[in-house]
C-alpha cells in the first residue's frame, strides 16, 4: 500500500506502528463506541490499512512495532485469516462496520476492549499471550471454536446479543484451550453460550453473568475441564446450564444465583467429578436440577433452593453441609419420579454420621425403610407396616418395650380378674396373673405358668393374641437389632 493513499488519519495510524505508539481518536477516555457509526472520516480507518501493517507494516531499528488504535471507526472487512501476526495488535474502543475475520491466525496479542462488533470470526485462532474483548459490544455471533490462547481470556462486561432467530451458539467456545482464566464476569448474552470440551487451566468466571435463552440451553459446557474452580456467584441464568461430565478439582460456586427454566432442566451436572458445590442463599430453582452418577467432595446445599424435581441417583459426595434436621433433607429423595435410591438415603446417613449425629442417621434409615416398603407387594407391605409400629424397623427399640409393657398390663388384669383353670388341680402351682402373662407374651421364656393352666372362651382368645403378638415383637425385634449391627 502506498503511502499517498493513505488519509490523514490513517496516516497517523501508520507512522505511529513502526514505534509501537498509541492513537487515540477519543474525544475523551470516558468515550465509548455505541455512537461509532456516525463518525466522521477524521477518525475513519479502512480495515485493508490495519491488515498491511499487521502483515508487512514498516519497522525501525531498536522499535518494537505495535498496532494501538483507539476510538476508530473501521470501515471493510478486517481479514486475518491463517495469517501470522508478530506485532500487538490493540485496537479498542473502535467501531466495525463489518465482522472481522482472523479465523486461524496466529497473533501474539489481540485487544479490542470497549469495541463494538456487529460479531468476530476467529474459530481456531492461535493467541501467544491473552485475548481480550473486555466491554466488547457484538451484534451478532462470536466464533472461538478450537481456538488455542496461552494466557487468560478476557470477557468481562461483554455483551452478545445476537438478532432474534440467530441459529446455533451465539458465544462458540467449545473446544478452546486457555491457558489461564476465562475471565467473563457480568458477561450478557441473548443466546446460547457453548464451552463443550473446553479447556481452561485457571478458573471460568461468570460472576454476576446474565445468561437469557428462553426455552433452550444457555450454557452447554460439556466434557469441561478447568484446572481451578467455576466461579458463578449471583449468576443469572434464563435457560437451561448443561455441565454434563464436566470435570472441576475447585469449586463450582451458585452462590447469591438464579437458575431458571420452568418446565425443563434449570442445570443438569451428571457424571461430574467437583471438588465443591455451592448453591445457597438463592432463590428456589425453577427447573429440574439433575445431579445425577456425579462424585462431589463437598455438597454446600441448601435445602431451600432445591425445585420440586431433583435427580440424584447415585450422587456420591463425602459432606453435606449445612447441617439441617434429617426432616429437611429428605424430601430432595422423594423428588427423583418414582425412583427408590436406596444408594441415596445411604449417602445421606454416612453425612450425618461424619458429623456425629447418630439420631439423623437413624432417621434416615427409617424413611429409607418406609419408602422401600412403598415398592413392595401388599403381603410385604402389611409386615412392614407391623415392624414399623412395633419398633420402627429396628431403628426405635423402646417401642418394643412399650409394646410388651401394655399388653402385659392389659394381660394381668384381664387374667387377674378372671383366673384360667388349672389342667391338673393337683399339680397346677399357684395362678400369679403377670407371669402367667409373661409366660404367654416371651416365647423363648417360661415361668412354668403357661403350660399348667387352660383359658377358657374369651380368656383363650386373649391367651392367643398375647402368643401371636409375642412371637411378632420378638421376630421384629431380632430383625431390627440384625439389621442395625450389621450396619455398624
Amino acid at each position: 500500500m502506498e503511502i499517498n493513499d493513505l488519509t490523514p488519519a490513517e496516516l497517523r495510524v501508520w507512522q505511529a506502528f513502526p514505534k509501537g505508539e498509541a492513537v487515540d481518536f477519543r474525544a475523551g477516555e470516558g468515550e465509548g463506541a455505541v455512537e461509532g457509526a456516525g463518525w466522521g472520516p477524521e477518525r475513519t480507518v479502512r480495515a485493508t490499512v490495519l491488515r498491511a501493517l499487521l502483515l508487512a507494516g514498516p519497522v525501525e531499528s531498536g522499535e518494537v512495532a505495535a498496532l494501538k488504535v483507539a476510538g476508530a471507526r473501521i470501515t471493510g472487512v478486517l481479514d486475518l485469516r491463517y495469517a501470522v501476526i508478530d506485532s500487538v495488535a490493540r485496537l479498542s474502543h473502535c467501531h466495525f462496520e463489518d465482522v472481522p475475520d482472523v479465523s486461524g491466525a496466529q497473533l501474539k496479542y489481540l485487544n479490542l476492549t470497549g469495541s463494538r462488533l456487529p460479531g468476530l470470526g476467529a474459530a481456531r485462532i492461535r493467541v501467544d499471550g491473552g485475548l481480550r474483548l473486555t466491554r466488547c459490544r457484538f451484534g451478532g455471533r462470536v466464533r472461538l471454536g478450537g481456538a488455542q490462547i496461552a494466557g487468560a481470556l478476557y470477557l468481562e462486561g461483554a455483551e452478545v446479543l445476537a438478532p432474534e432467530g440467530t441459529e446455533g451458539p451465539v458465544l462458540q467456545l467449545h473446544q478452546v484451550t486457555v491457558g489461564e482464566d476465562l475471565c467473563a464476569s457480568r458477561l450478557r448474552t441473548l443466546g446460547e453460550l457453548r464451552l463443550d470440551g473446553a479447556t481452561i487451566s485457571g478458573s471460568l468466571r461468570l460472576e454476576e453473568a446474565e445468561l437469557r435463552h428462553s426455552g433452550a440451553f444457555v450454557l452447554s459446557a460439556e466434557a469441561l475441564e478447568v484446572g481451578a474452580n467455576v466461579l458463578c456467584r449471583r449468576l443469572s441464568a434464563h435457560g437451561r446450564i448443561d455441565l454434563r461430565g464436566a470435570r472441576i478439582p475447585g469449586r463450582l460456586d451458585l452462590l447469591y444465583s438464579r437458575l431458571s427454566h420452568p418446565g425443563g432442566t434449570a442445570m443438569r451436572a451428571s457424571s461430574c467429578v467437583i471438588g465443591e458445590v455451592w448453591l445457597r442463599r438463592g432463590p428456589r430453582i425453577e427447573g429440574m436440577l439433575n445431579l445425577r452418577r456425579s462424585q462431589i467432595e463437598h455438597l454446600n446445599l441448601e435445602p431451600e433452593m432445591l425445585p420440586a424435581q431433583v435427580r440424584l441417583l447415585d450422587l456420591t459426595y463425602t459432606s453435606l453441609t449445612p447441617h439441617v434436621p434429617p426432616e429437611q433433607r429428605l424430601p430432595m429423595l422423594e423428588r427423583d419420579e418414582d425412583t427408590f435410591d436406596p444408594h441415596g438415603f445411604e449417602q445421606l446417613t454416612a453425612a450425618y454420621r461424619r458429623t456425629g449425629d447418630d439420631h439423623a442417621a437413624r432417621l434416615v434409615q427409617l424413611a429409607k425403610q418406609r419408602r422401600h416398603r412403598t415398592t413392595l407387594p401388599w403381603y410385604g407391605r402389611l409386615w412392614g407396616h407391623v415392624q414399623d409400629a412395633t419398633v420402627g424397623y429396628g431403628f426405635r427399640p423402646m417401642r418394643a418395650l412399650g409394646w410388651l409393657l401394655s399388653l402385659l398390663a392389659v394381660g394381668s388384669v384381664a387374667f387377674a380378674l378372671d383366673a384360667p383353670p388349672p389342667l391338673k388341680a393337683g399339680e397346677a402351682p399357684r395362678f400369679n396373673p403377670v407371669f402367667y402373662t409373661l409366660d404367654l407374651l416371651l416365647p423363648v421364656i417360661s415361668f412354668g405358668q403357661e403350660p399348667a393352666f387352660a383359658p377358657e372362651g374369651g380368656q383363650q382368645a386373649l391367651a392367643y393374641v398375647l402368643v401371636l403378638t409375642g412371637w411378632i415383637l420378638a421376630t421384629t425385634v431380632i430383625a431390627g437389632v440384625t439389621r442395625t449391627v450389621s450396619r455398624q
